[in-house]
């Protein structure tokens, strides 16, 4: 099990990067947010979790210990793959799902691209009590990275990111425009910051 990796950033796109260590290049799939938080040339630490397949050994990456554990945990639930688990993380923070399954917030939980009613009710009743492990404060979050934007650059970014979740094109570039005024009011706001924008106002479509 690979925990942790510390090494230098050789590319990173919208949901993924590779980080290099010891001379490995290591593909690192990730949340838009942190994907947009590393840059290529720096160094950076990540939070991992190995998926192990048959035919394939998959590496998932985070910025904070609670994120790795909050994708482990939803995996726990039926129906809930990687992918769907990477989605989660990247709509909710870890004290979003756990007061979401606490409280019974179906909506909030259907919020995720891929998740209806049936699938939220299930999430509730299997992660109901594993909840509990997750922090109930956003110190495990997704906080907004340092990377800012340029630019019309941060559009990309973001739409990718989105893309990335399961948006269509469409949906993605309407939540850039829904969120464009963040960065008129702020040139530097935080590209990890338009994101989680960006899905909010998809959730109250």
């Amino acid at each position: 099990m690979i925990a942790q990796l510390t090494g230098t950033v050789l590319q990173a796109g919208a949901t993924q990067f590779v980080l290099e260590v010891g001379g490995v290049g290591y593909l690192v799939h990730t949340t838009p947010a942190t994907a947009a938080a590393v840059r290529p040339g720096e160094t950076s630490t990540i939070h991992t979790s190995m998926v192990v397949r048959e035919d394939s050994l998959t590496l998932y990456g985070f910025q904070f210990p609670g994120e790795r554990e909050a994708f482990e945990l939803v995996q726990t639930a039926s129906g809930v793959g990687p992918r769907l688990a990477a989605a989660i993380v990247s709509v909710l923070s870890p004290a979003e799902i756990r007061r979401a399954v606490n409280s019974e917030d179906l909506n909030r939980l259907c919020s995720v691209p891929g998740i209806g009613r049936k699938g939220a009710q299930k999430l509730v009743i299997e992660l109901k009590d594993k909840v509990l492990l997750l922090p109930d404060d956003e110190s495990g979050a997704a906080a907004a990275p340092q990377s800012s934007t340029r630019g019309e650059a941060w559009r990309e970014q973001v739409g990718d990111g989105l893309q990335g979740l399961g948006w269509s094109a469409r949906d993605a570039a309407a939540a850039c425009d829904n969120v464009a005024h963040l960065v008129d009011e702020d040139p530097g706001i935080a590209i990890g910051t338009l994101m989680r924008a960006a899905l909010n106002s998809l959730a109250r479509k």
